[in-house]
């Protein structure tokens, strides 16, 4: 069994609807990890994220129910959740990355993570992903319902009626999903964004980008100022963020790293506020952090953000390189 080099993806849209033929489906876009998840021909775990990044150290608990429910030689596609009052919590799924075996072992037991499959590969090994959606959606149904594939392995719900789809972003809102993927029932199963393949459609306009400085001092950031690289190589300034909140800058001043020699940004003034003379006083930090904002995309200036954006997350699931460049609306 192959193992693809990264899943299949799904590009942005800004509007949706299902056709009354069936012919798109429709499923809650999880706000989790994405993960391949399965046995190796030789019956080893594997759980891999959308960079290639192994994941089963700090999953073990996943880890352990793919190799008592699967076959070797199978591979599922889904998304990695870990659960909380009801919730979906993303915060405590990232505290199992970089932990020790001791301490993700404990995070395991008292907040175990689920397994959300949406799609399959293989299984059994036979492979599945040349074959149309909804030929591998009967796959994936049957080996629910036969009960081979239980919790913490869970079936996504997927759907073809458009009254269904609105009523999981009413029921379960921006809490626990972030939109809708929508997927054509035809299409096969291809590694990376195709055009007529999958489209993502999300509740809130969010983004990412590449923390490059930050104001304030190391225990205690103030504003993070972001980028992204463009395809000359160049990290290009996108905008900033409002002050952060207490938690938010603990969480990122433990992300962070002093700035090495060399950096992009190095001579570089910012103004205090849009059109001031006034300079910002910033420090800059090496720029391999990404982080999740939300963009009010009525305030753009070109490319950048005219005003401030609002701080969501860190996402350490994410690379700089995995970024759409600079210029590029993703």
């Amino acid at each position: 069994m192959d193992l693809p080099d990264e899943p299949m993806l799904a590009a942005p849209t800004h509007t949706w609807a299902l056709p009354p033929d069936g012919s798109v489906a429709a499923e809650p876009k999880w706000d989790g990890f994405r993960a391949l998840a399965g046995l190796l021909d030789d019956g080893t775990p594997v759980i891999r994220s959308r960079t290639g990044t192994d994941l089963a150290r700090y999953f073990p608990d996943i880890a352990a129910a793919l190799a008592a429910q699967l076959a070797p030689a199978s591979l599922l596609d889904g998304e990695l959740l870990v659960w909380s009052g009801g919730r979906i919590s993303f915060d405590r799924l990232s505290a199992r990355l970089n932990r020790s075996p001791r301490t993700v072992a404990a995070l395991a037991e008292r907040e175990p993570a689920s397994l959300m499959v949406f799609d399959v590969l293989h299984l059994d090994g036979t492979p599945h992903h040349a074959r149309p959606y909804r030929a591998r959606r009967a796959v994936i149904e049957a080996l629910f319902a036969s009960g081979r594939a239980r919790p913490p392995l869970n079936l996504c719900p997927s759907t073809t009626d458009e009254s269904t789809a609105s009523g999981w972003l009413e029921q379960w809102g921006p809490d626990n999903v972030e939109g809708l993927v929508l997927k054509p029932t035809r299409s096969s199963y291809r590694p990376g964004r195709h055009r007529g393949g999958w489209l993502k459609w999300r509740l809130r306009d969010s983004r990412e980008a590449i923390i490059a400085a930050v104001t304030g001092p190391p225990g205690r950031p103030g504003i993070v100022l972001l980028g992204r690289w463009d395809e000359a190589g160049q990290l290009r300034y996108l905008g900033r963020t409002a002050r952060l909140a207490e938690d938010q800058a603990r969480s990122v001043a433990a992300a962070l790293r002093p700035a090495s020699p060399g950096h992009p940004w190095e001579g570089w003034t910012f103004a205090a506020s849009w059109g001031s003379k006034d300079k910002l006083t910033v420090r800059l930090v090496e720029p391999d952090t990404v982080a999740e904002v939300s963009v009010d995309v009525s305030r753009l200036s070109g490319d950048t953000w005219r005003h401030s954006v609002r701080w969501t997350r860190l996402r350490p699931d994410l690379s700089p390189a995995d970024l759409p460049p600079f210029g590029d609306d993703r």
